[in-house]
């Protein structure tokens, strides 16, 4: 059972101000601001690194969307220039630039998939590209001015570099510059981020201090580990997308580690505090908390009945060894005979041929049902074949 329980206006406040956030500045000028409904323009820019928003990204954006719900004005920045140049916050090492071809393949989608948290009808978006290209070289030294190399330095990953003897492009330097520059385009109040952007939401403060703003309110939530308890990242793998499909998306969230449950229903859902004490306390069995963790997330983005439909299909599957009620068809052409390796790569079920021999050498592919080799699959029109790659994924070809 999702249950869900109405808040009051100062309620709602408080769990803003403390539910997955690691740090607030400044806490008590922010709070009084919220109690007093002054009306906020609150910020938050995502780079399109990847062509999906996973649901670690998606934290902020459900902080983004708890403003809104309060009636402040929140600004959501797609950094079609910022990605370019590269956030290096997170990184042990360089990020390497990226091509605007790439930058525009990412972004396709961008603005439809943050709408899935978002209200579109009270949602101002940008991307940074309109102001950002417009800079000269004078301008962009007005805003290096504004800091010195010691407090880039002084960042833990990048000493870390250092000390090793790892490169540090001058363009990392430039981003903090940019992101907070985005805080002066639009006039933000109040700024969002992981606590890995902290540098970069504080540069904000400093360069809106230069333009004669007010210094915005910044707000960093904790940082979301992936299925292998890494930090969830798209170049590792280990990612749940809001795109995903229900059955997939259900799937993925039982799939990830039990001491994990508690921190994805703080992050991931919005199961009030006390039902989720309720779970972890009541449900002694992993599983069955898992269960609750992965129908709450699967309903925020394909709804109600389509979690409770992923839920049944995933007990079917997994505990009566039964298959899905609905396995996606795909035709693939021309007919002919293939390697179940260029075929599962054709079918998307694997990234690329090497990828899928590695899965087909770990035993983890089987042809109707059964485990298989690299074998030919012969295509001739009239054939069909179940394809099934780890647990979770089937396919129809023919």
């Amino acid at each position: 059972m999702i249950l869900t329980i109405k808040l009051s206006y100062m309620d709602k406040i408080e769990e803003l101000l403390t539910r997955g956030v690691e740090d607030v500045i400044d806490k008590e000028h922010l709070s009084k601001a919220l109690r007093s409904k002054k009306k906020l323009r609150v910020k938050l820019g995502i780079d399109p690194t990847s062509p999906n928003i996973h649901i670690g990204r998606a934290v902020v954006l459900w902080k983004l969307r708890a403003f809104q719900e309060l009636g402040h004005k929140v600004i959501f920045i797609v950094g079609d220039f910022t990605g370019i140049i590269g956030d290096t916050s997170d990184k042990e090492a360089e990020r390497q630039m990226m091509s605007e071809a790439e930058i525009k393949k990412n972004i396709k989608t961008y603005f439809a998939q943050a709408y899935k948290i978002l209200d579109k009808k009270n949602s101002e978006t940008h991307y940074n590209s309109k102001w950002l290209k417009k800079l000269n070289f004078k301008q962009v030294g007005e805003l290096a001015n504004l800091f010195g190399m010691h407090e880039f330095e002084a960042r833990e990953n990048i000493a870390k570099r250092l000390k090793q003897g790892k490169r540090v492009s001058v363009r990392e330097l430039l981003y903090p510059l940019m992101q907070g520059y985005d805080s002066v385009a639009v006039k933000a109040d109040v700024e969002l981020g992981g606590t890995d952007q902290k540098f970069n939401l504080l540069a904000g403060r400093k360069i809106q201090k230069a333009f004669g703003q007010e210094p915005q309110d910044i707000m960093t939530t904790s940082l979301m580990a992936g299925m292998d308890g890494r930090k969830m990242s798209s170049s590792w793998g280990n990612v749940i997308n809001i795109t995903d499909e229900p059955n997939n998306m259900f799937g993925k969230v039982m799939s990830v580690d039990d001491g994990l449950i508690k921190k994805y229903f703080v992050l991931a859902t919005r199961t009030p505090f006390s039902e989720i004490d309720r779970i972890m306390k009541e449900l002694q069995n992993p599983r069955d908390q898992k269960l609750i963790l992965a129908q709450s997330i699967t309903s925020l983005y394909h709804g109600a009945k389509k979690a409770a439909q992923a839920k049944e299909n995933f007990i079917k599957q997994f505990t009566n060894k039964e298959l899905p009620d609905h396995i996606e068809e795909k035709k693939i052409s021309p007919p002919r005979t293939y390697k179940l390796s260029e075929l599962l790569k054709l079918a998307g079920l694997a990234g690329s041929k090497g990828e899928a021999r590695r899965l087909i050498e770990q035993k983890g592919v089987k042809v109707k049902g059964v485990v298989s080799t690299d074998v030919d699959i012969a295509l001739d029109g009239k054939k069909e074949y179940l394809l099934q790659v780890g647990k979770r994924k089937f396919l129809k070809v023919k």
